[in-house]
């Protein structure tokens, strides 16, 4: 909860009736509790996780317009309280799991797996700002993991940019390196202890949440 307090100057102008005493000194705090942005915060942030507990990190939004354009409109929300925040810092630093996104090539390796006798595990994003990398990663328990590894740099007070330089998938004792692929930006439009809401530059939008571990490679 914040507070701000307002100082009033001391003393104030007041006509003094009787010119033989001095005037009064009066000083004086105020105090105002200000909870509603909080309020807004926590309300809309309830909201949009509402929205996309069910939706299998947005495997099922896919086929689902109007559920997309719900929680696109939580997000633009989740956005609009976090207008004017700084997103890059430290605290950006963590290993953050996917609750949901529109981004169709990691829906399509979560989706696909089976495929090749496995199902995806937790999908993440591991970024260390003040190192300046990012791994994304897709964890195939129990052994195997798909990553990518890509540089970053500070482009705005929410905005990143990042190269990707190579990727890797990885079983219990064999690993392919592949060749480095693509750059771009994204901004975290909204950021708490909890969670962080991305868009990037191709329009799409990630949801994640703090890992309860850290992962490394």
């Amino acid at each position: 909860m914040a507070t701000t307090t307002l100082l009033l100057p001391t003393p104030f102008n007041f006509q003094n009736p009787n010119p033989k005493f001095p005037k009064p000194t009066y000083s004086y705090t105020a105090k105002f509790t200000c909870s509603s942005v909080t309020t807004q915060a926590q309300s809309a942030k309830r909201h949009l996780l509402t929205l996309i507990a069910d939706q299998d990190r947005g495997l099922k939004t896919q086929n689902d317009p109007e559920k997309r354009s719900s929680i696109v409109k939580a997000i633009d929300a989740m956005a609009a309280l976090g207008a004017g925040s700084v997103t890059t810092g430290d605290s950006l630093s963590a290993t953050w799991r996917l609750l949901w996104t529109t981004e169709k090539e990691q829906l399509f390796i979560i989706e696909k797996a089976y495929l090749f006798g496995t199902q995806a595990g937790d999908v993440l994003q591991v970024i260390d700002v003040q190192n300046r990398t990012l791994n994304n990663v897709i964890t195939f328990p129990p052994d195997g993991v798909f990553f990518v590894r890509s540089n970053i740099e500070i482009a705005s007070s929410q905005r990143m940019n990042f190269k990707f330089t190579t990727a890797v998938l990885r079983g219990k004792s064999w690993e392919v390196p592949l060749p480095p692929f693509g750059q771009g930006w994204f901004d975290t439009v909204y950021l708490d202890d909890d969670i962080r809401v991305v868009k990037d530059i191709r329009g799409d939008y990630l949801v994640v949440d703090r890992a309860p571990y850290t992962w490394k490679e």
